[in-house]
């Protein structure tokens, strides 16, 4: 059902006999690029949806940052989503990106059943009840020592046993790019992340707010109801949270029933 990787324990990383011409392509593309980022959240941002579009099981990642009094915050994600489920763990004091995100945590933290999951009573269910039934968080910057970050990258997935040995080699590539990228930009200070996540987390707020407002006003629904017609639409199309209440906002007749 998990599975946990300790920090000094011997991961595998070798892709076994899979055709990796395109994959070690790809991540040839991802250093490249991650050599002209200016800062930090841009290259976090590149990171994450690279590791989206490679990782077939991954519906959304996100990154998680622990400050140096222990807080932790989400600077990036793919979809809004991402950063409800990493607050849920921040809230909880349980989950794999908060594990994970620790400077003594575990290299990697993984539940293939967040439903059922023992370790984490309070979180496991409220991601299942989202939608999502298995998460893989691998540590960032695993050498931090305060007042350096230390975070993880977290990938959650709407199946279960959703991870394959060969997903995991992959996304422990990915966590390793990130965390040179960070190293690389570390001229850039935390302050600078959050602003940008601030900025983020506004301007997604404000447009899924006007589309709640919008099903409220035509559908007479509560803001709650509104708000799960806009999750669950999402979903079912494999669309952004955010771009759906784009979409909605600027054609308040879209979501229409047929």
């Amino acid at each position: 059902m998990d599975d946990i990787v300790g920090r000094g324990g011997a991961v595998d990383v070798g892709l076994d006999d899979e055709p990796a011409a395109g994959l070690a392509a790809g991540f040839a593309s991802l250093t490249q690029a991650l050599l002209g980022v200016r800062s930090v959240f841009d290259a976090l941002e590149r990171v994450i949806r690279a590791a989206r579009d490679t990782v077939a099981p991954a519906d959304v990642v996100s990154v998680t940052l622990r400050s140096p009094d222990g807080t932790f915050h989400t600077p990036v994600e793919t979809d809004a989503i991402a950063t409800e489920l990493d607050q849920l763990q921040y809230e909880f004091g349980e989950g794999a990106c908060v594990e994970a995100a620790r400077p003594d945590g575990p290299a990697m933290a993984v539940s293939t059943d967040l439903a059922a999951d023992p370790r984490w009573r309070r979180f496991g269910p409220a991601a299942a009840e989202r939608g999502f039934r298995s998460l893989l968080s691998t540590a960032l910057l695993p050498d931090a020592v305060p007042p350096r970050l230390s975070g993880a990258l977290n990938v959650y997935s709407r199946r279960l046993t959703a991870f394959t040995n060969r997903d995991r080699d992959v996304l422990l590539l990915f966590a390793t790019h990130a965390s040179l990228a960070v190293a690389m930009t570390e001229a850039v200070t935390r302050s600078e992340l959050e602003l940008q996540h601030l900025r983020h987390a506004v301007a997604s707020r404000d447009v899924i707010g006007q589309a709640k407002g919008i099903l409220m006003a035509r559908r007479n629904l509560s803001a709650a109801e509104a708000f799960d017609v806009l999750r669950r639409t999402s979903q079912d199309n494999n669309v952004k949270l955010r771009e759906l209440a784009e979409t909605l906002a600027a054609n308040p007749t879209a979501l229409n029933p047929t």
